[in-house]
């Protein structure tokens, strides 16, 4: 499994301060930023097109724009992304736990950086529960891909 992490320039700030709390976890986490690299105006649907050409649906990975919703609306417009828009702990714990969610979002405008931390946490160490949740899953995508 990879981790990737991606934003537009109003999710920088908020990138670069979760690429810390990867450094500084033990053993620290391997991730591959995969832009934006500065605060330059930076349309984000360019960062879903560079995930979408790098991520296998074994990986995750952190996207941030300001409300969440675009990098939302754009990471599941493909089969290998499940994008969830999270700004709990509670939430990412569910986007995982009942929706296999690979893709967590974060609304950098709306969220504080100790949040962001504790939900990315969550999401990174829990599992997918399966069973009753698979069913749901599987008529997603038999819908979207069909």
């Amino acid at each position: 499994m990879k981790l990737y992490i991606g934003s537009d320039h109003k999710g920088f700030d908020l990138k670069e301060k979760l690429k810390l709390f990867f450094s500084l976890k033990t053993p620290p986490v391997i991730f591959e930023d995969i832009g934006c690299f500065n605060k330059d105006s930076y349309d984000y649907p360019q960062i879903v097109f560079e995930l979408e050409s790098k991520m296998t649906k074994k990986d995750i990975a952190v996207l941030i724009c300001g409300s969440g919703i675009g990098m939302s609306i754009a990471a599941n417009r493909f089969d290998k992304f499940r994008a969830a828009l999270c700004f709990t702990k509670a939430i990412a714990k569910l986007a995982r736990r009942h929706n296999d969610a690979n893709v967590i979002i974060f609304p950098a405008d709306f969220i504080e950086t100790d949040e962001a931390i504790d939900a990315l946490d969550v999401f990174m160490k829990t599992d997918f529960d399966g069973e009753r949740h698979l069913r749901r899953i599987k008529m997603i995508d038999e819908r979207k891909n069909g």
